[in-house]
């Protein structure tokens, strides 16, 4: 529990690790630069990046270890991975901080933790060894850093994922792609899936959130280049990035890296600080699938409307058209897949699939919070 004595960011600096070597490069005065993410801080003795959870102590880099802000088993479609072991949980955790400040964020509560006194969260104390074991118990093949930004507390995620890789588990980020190429690296040999939110295609949108687009996509193309399995979702915001130009142009650009590479095109809700815009209607979405389609993207998949869009929400044969999974929001009524192939026509579908895959969701669909 939080101590009545000590404030949140007091007790969240008395909590760090020892940052990886490898997103540490040292600079005159005792100062380093920190490539976790792309903001790439000059972080002299004393201060913190722009994360505000990255802090300079006495010429060392201090990062957030040993606990979680959020623990709990979820549906692995609504990380959403729905090219990753189809109808399995996902042990998802979370810590606190972000490098961005996006006006809609939906895990505010987390990631704003140290900029808004209005977002506090419960940190609770707890080792890697204890975040795999969760997972093996609830049967849970996938491991997920999550809820906040993974990136800037990729130090964390590595120790718990060296565990869980060892203990046979796959493991994922789910995050902004503000990412750099030393972290990516860094990660790599322990995550082999990776979602990121391309949250827009205008720099001077992405600039009011704290980053660069340029950044963003630039990540989109490594991570696909390096190997990871990569799928792509943008929240649609009505006013803020639901023009055909806009739609189109995320379209298009991820069609040139791999017609293969699946777009979630999910609705928005009002939340955190963004409370004008409505519901994005269902036509929104269902431009924004045709829009993809005819940029020559395999698979789009609206979302966050359950039931909303018809068979769009199932995956077909990239040959022959076939259903090959039949979902309804986050839960798999049926999967029909053969190993990593079409069952009709055998022609292989991208993604990573068990070859004995459940036949539809081992669970309710309902994320299950955790308690250590």
């Amino acid at each position: 529990m939080l101590s009545e004595t000590k404030s949140l960011k007091e007790l969240l600096g008395e909590n760090t690790i020892s940052g990886a070597r490898e997103l540490t490069l040292p600079e005159k005065d005792g100062a380093f630069r920190c490539v976790a993410c792309g903001h790439r801080c000059l972080i002299r003795p004393g201060r913190a990046g722009v994360c505000r959870v990255r802090f300079n102590e006495g010429g060392e880099l201090r990062v957030p270890g040993g606990y979680v802000a959020g623990l709990q088993i979820d549906p692995i479609e609504k990380k959403p991975f729905y090219h990753a072991y189809p109808g399995r949980d996902a042990l998802s955790f979370g810590m606190m901080g972000c490098d961005l400040h996006c006006s809609y964020c939906q895990n505010w509560v987390t990631s704003q933790a140290l900029r808004d006194d209005d977002a506090v969260a419960m940190p609770r104390f707890c080792d890697a060894g204890q975040l795999v074991n969760l997972a093996l118990q609830h049967g849970a093949p996938v491991v997920v850093s999550t809820y906040n930004e993974p990136l800037i507390t990729a130090d964390w995620s590595v120790k718990v994922f060296e565990r869980a890789v060892e203990a046979g588990l796959v493991c994922g980020f789910v995050s902004n792609g503000n990412a750099t190429p030393e972290v990516l690296e860094y990660i790599k040999p322990y995550v082999s899936l990776y979602k990121v939110d391309l949250k827009t295609f205008n720099d001077k949108s992405y600039r009011k959130l704290g980053c660069t687009l340029k950044n963003v996509l630039e990540t989109v193309e490594r991570l696909y280049d390096m190997g990871f399995w990569v799928e792509i979702v943008t929240l649609v915001i009505p006013g803020f990035n639901d023009s055909d130009d806009e739609l189109n142009s995320i379209a298009e650009f991820l069609a040139g890296i791999s017609a293969d590479i699946p777009w979630h095109v999910t609705a928005f809700h009002p939340d955190y600080n963004m409370q004008d815009p409505g519901r994005t209607p269902v036509a929104t979405l269902m431009r924004a699938y045709d829009l993809g389609k005819a940029a020559g993207l395999r698979y789009i998949y609206p979302g966050n409307i359950p039931g909303g869009f018809g068979d769009r929400e199932h995956t077909h044969c990239p040959s022959c058209n076939a259903t090959l999974i039949e979902r309804r929001g986050f839960y798999v009524t049926r999967n029909l897949m053969k190993g990593s192939h079409c069952p009709d026509c055998d022609a292989q579908v991208p993604g990573v699939w068990e070859e004995n895959a459940p036949t539809h969701s081992d669970g309710d669909g309902i994320p299950i919070p955790l308690s250590l």
